[in-house]
């Protein structure tokens, strides 16, 4: 359920006062169009809210006047006038819309961006804990129902008010007794909404966990449908999906179910009304005219009530939507930059860890005072059992993950000091599983970025021996790639993300397990474009593949967070320790 998500992120209800203030910050560039959009909003209620006039005093024209005696003059002076009144509020009803549209959609838009923006300076931590379901539906979903909110209802909201009280200041004019019994109604009205609005947040607010639980749901395991086609698990998959969409519609059930009762409700008290207004009308002698005039302001001052179950609707969905948006603008990244955090154009590449203690959680600790140097331009590898700490101490060195003891350098600077753009910048990745974009071969290669020629994006792909495969491709750099990657083989992706890298001349190059799971032929192709790519900058390699690393300057073996040997290939098969071991067991398993 999404309780479990609420805990992970510090999702909480909002006041509604402190929603609206943290709104305002999004309104207040568009307070103008707001303004202009309701003076329109007036105009067009003036303008309807006189039309009842017209028609009572075409009545009454018939009632006082011989029939042979009203001239057409005086019909089609009061009929054009209802017509040209009704053409004018339609006019301003089109402006009003379409600034308040405008208005509401640059709102949304800033909003969503700042939402995105927000999300990407997250840390890796924050995401792993963070459903990527519940993420796009905050960013999709919520951002929409917060349209909504300022695009139509709150032009509703305010128009529905404004003709309330227009509406019934008129009422008082023709009768202050029945304007005084449909107040009476007013507050029957209002106590019912009231009471109605109480059972609908409740229920509103566990319907929208529920949505998010099921995009969550559904997110993961298209994710993994592979996984679950293997191993025959469709049917049980489709039970548990079967099991939240029940529980979703039962909740929207009871949502109808509130609203159901709401509006005959209102209905009700509606035609009520109408009836006391003709028998209470004629008792008062009211004119024909006056009685019809009072009917038909009846009917504006009831559409706008009864629409308030609507707008009520919209409004609980904006506030939950308020709420959970700006929730997850108040999870900080857990990765920020420092004050005093400086710009490195360019890095030397030396690397340093000085009693690095790090924890994913607590103090159950990942790695234990582990201290090392790396000279410039040379290259390390690092070997060990799975949860040794290898991948570990590549994430601490970009920043992914914030150390709790001891320091990191890089030629000498303390990368907290450093901003983690420009960190980042210099520092490129080649990790195990490849992520490839839908779009081309060089689109993934540049990341979109235009400053890259076709002439180097080409170069990049032949010092990494990509061509092998690109030049066979009909469109060359224009290949399609599905979505991940999917019509390009582990091997073809890994050799994509290398010339991703070479392209983008990073000083400091990192390869989590980068030659795993390949065949041999692009293996060989692999070590000949690592050979090549040490000329580049510092390179920091994890393999299990002892091959791979053998003509590495400097290996370093780790075993439960802790650094046991370090040396070259030759000094460590010599000392015949932990590395020797773990050469022996490969050696035997060939």
């Amino acid at each position: 359920m999404d309780e479990d998500l609420l805990k992970l992120h510090g999702d909480h209800p909002i006041p509604t006062g402190v929603l609206l203030k943290r709104t305002w910050k999004y309104v207040k560039p568009e307070l103008k169009w707001m303004l202009l959009a309701l003076f329109l909003i007036a105009l067009h209620i003036v303008c309807d809210i006189i039309t009842p006039i017209i028609f009572q005093n075409l009545i009454d024209l018939f009632k006082t006047e011989d029939p042979l005696k009203i001239t057409m003059v005086a019909i089609f002076g009061l009929v054009g006038g209802g017509l040209i009144l009704t053409v004018i509020s339609q006019v301003f009803l089109y402006f009003e819309s379409m600034i308040l549209q405008k208005a509401g959609q640059r709102i949304i838009y800033n909003l969503r961006l700042e939402i995105f923006t927000h999300i990407e300076n997250m840390s890796i931590n924050q995401f792993n804990e963070m459903p990527v379901g519940s993420l796009v539906t905050r960013v999709c979903n919520y951002t929409t129902a917060m349209s909504e909110f300022f695009t139509n209802t709150i032009v509703s909201l305010i128009k529905n008010i404004l003709m309330i009280i227009g509406v019934y200041s008129l009422m008082i004019y023709y009768s202050p007794i029945l304007s005084l019994i449909m107040l009476g109604m007013m507050v029957l009205i209002f106590g019912i909404t009231f009471i109605t609005r109480h059972f609908i947040s409740k229920e509103y607010r566990k319907e929208r966990s529920m949505v998010s639980d099921l995009n969550s749901y559904i997110s993961e395991n298209l994710s993994g449908m592979k996984i679950t086609q293997l191993f025959n698990q469709q049917k049980r998959k489709k039970e548990e999906f079967k099991d939240k969409n029940t529980n979703l519609r039962k909740q929207r059930f009871k949502l109808v179910s509130l609203f159901a009762i709401y509006r005959p409700s209102i209905s009700f008290l509606f035609y009520a009304s109408v009836a006391i207004t003709f028998i209470v009308g004629v008792n008062l002698s009211l004119s024909a005219g006056s009685i019809v005039a009072f009917y038909l302001y009846l009917g504006r001052f009831f559409n706008p009530v009864q629409e308030l179950a609507d707008q009520l609707n919209r409004i609980q969905k904006a506030k939950t939507a308020s709420e959970r948006l700006y929730n997850l603008l108040d999870v900080m990244p857990q990765v920020l930059d420092s004050d005093d955090a400086i710009e490195v154009d360019r890095f030397e590449g030396k690397i340093e860890f000085k009693h690095v203690w790090f924890a994913y959680k607590d103090e159950d600790w990942i790695l234990k005072d582990v201290s090392f140097t790396i000279s410039p331009r040379t290259t390390c590898a690092f070997v060990g059992a799975t949860g040794a700490g290898k991948t570990t101490i590549l994430s601490l060195i970009v920043r992914n993950f914030e150390i709790q003891r001891g320091q990191i350098l890089i030629d000498g600077i303390d990368i907290r000091k450093i901003k983690i753009e420009s960190l980042r910048k210099a520092i490129g990745q080649m990790l195990q599983d490849v992520f490839l974009f839908s779009g081309t071969i060089k689109s993934n290669i540049t990341l979109h970025e235009s400053e890259f020629s076709d002439e180097e994006v080409a170069e990049a792909c032949r010092y990494v021996n990509a061509d092998s495969f690109i030049d066979k491709s009909e469109k060359g750099l224009e290949t399609e790639v599905i979505e991940k990657g999917e019509n390009f083989s582990q091997g073809q992706r890994q050799l994509l993300s290398f010339a991703r890298t070479v392209l983008h001349k990073p000083q400091i190059l990192i390869l989590d397990e980068a030659t795993a799971n390949i065949d041999t032929e692009t293996e060989l192709l692999i070590q000949e474009s690592l050979e090549k790519m040490k000329s580049i900058g510092t390179m920091l390699i994890v393999a299990h593949r002892l091959s791979t690393i053998q003509k590495a300057d400097q290996i370093i073996c780790l075993q439960n967070g802790k650094i046991v040997e370090k040396g070259t290939h030759q000094s460590l098969l010599k000392n015949k320790g932990y590395y020797y071991k773990l050469y022996l067991l490969q050696f035997e398993e060939k």
